[in-house]
């Protein structure tokens, strides 16, 4: 049912696997490696077909400086952390109501309701677009950052419901029951029983959905068009001249767009790991 660990493959397999292992890693982090030489090359190499080479000059600090002097740069970056930080706070918080009430509570429509939330997760995002710029419009919501928070919440709850509610059905039910038979409330014992055993999972959830709603760009180039209101995934297209492509500007606040994800993932690592393994062995 689960793959062999390479530990027990035979040498000449081991040997492969550690072979293939760093070629494998380097193509991977090929484009990642291409992007940031770009960022500190200067535009003249870009121009002359120097995409791929050694960088004639390295002016690292002048390319990430003048993206940081960019007078809306800071707006793009505090637009992105107040569009993903409630909507985190939303979904998670929701996902652990609806979970631990789709995995504590026996009721006739718990099922059928859980399938719903999952089947929520296959419906391809861009079909969903007509209807929401519909529904933003007629709300007064479109071209908002609420708007689009509200539209994330709901959009992710789905996904982290299905998340919480699995990670809550593996908690022992005996728990539950003892505290019921000992009379403590049914919000006491979703506070300061059950949410504290699953604190790992919450943890990583939250990085996922962290890092699912910074990068997005689809859903803030369609409900967003002011550029007031533009997070960062989105803002880094200004940095192009009316005449001139600036792709060592466009790849520098790339980078430093992908950095906050990557430090809260770093940040967040312990518990991030506990929460994907949290019920993987038993004893």
């Amino acid at each position: 049912m689960f793959p062999r660990p390479i530990e027990k493959a035979a040498p000449v397999a081991q040997f492969a696997y550690k072979a293939a292992l760093p070629v494998a890693l380097f193509v991977w982090l090929l484009p990642l490696l291409a992007i940031f030489l770009t960022s500190i090359r200067p535009a003249f190499d870009i121009a002359t077909g120097n995409m791929f080479g050694v960088p004639s000059e390295f002016v690292m600090f002048e390319n990430y400086g003048q993206v940081l002097a960019q007078p809306n740069a800071l707006r793009y970056m505090l637009n992105t952390l107040i569009i993903t930080i409630p909507t985190v706070i939303l979904s998670v918080s929701l996902a652990c109501l609806t979970g631990y009430a789709l995995a504590v509570y026996r009721f006739r429509w718990a099922l059928p309701l859980f399938f719903v939330f999952v089947a929520g997760n296959f419906v391809p995002f861009q079909i969903l677009m007509l209807p929401v710029v519909d529904l933003s419009v007629r709300l007064e919501m479109m071209n908002t950052i609420p708007g689009l928070v509200i539209f994330h919440a709901a959009f992710q709850t789905g996904f982290c419901t299905l998340f919480m509610r699995n990670f809550i059905k593996a908690l022992p039910f005996e728990l539950i029951e003892a505290a019921r038979i000992e009379g403590v409330d049914e919000f006491k014992i979703f506070w300061h029983l059950v949410l504290p055993l699953v604190k790992p999972a919450i943890a990583a959830l939250s990085v996922l959905i962290f890092t699912f709603i910074w990068n997005d760009f689809f859903w803030a180039t369609v409900m967003l068009q002011d550029d007031a209101n533009l997070p960062i995934t989105v803002g880094v297209r200004t940095l192009n001249g009316e005449f001139v492509q600036q792709w060592q500007l466009i790849s520098a606040a790339s980078l430093l767009a992908a950095l906050p994800p990557v430090i809260m993932f770093f940040a967040m690592q312990k518990h991030f790991i506990a929460g994907l393994t949290l019920g993987a062995t038993k004893g």
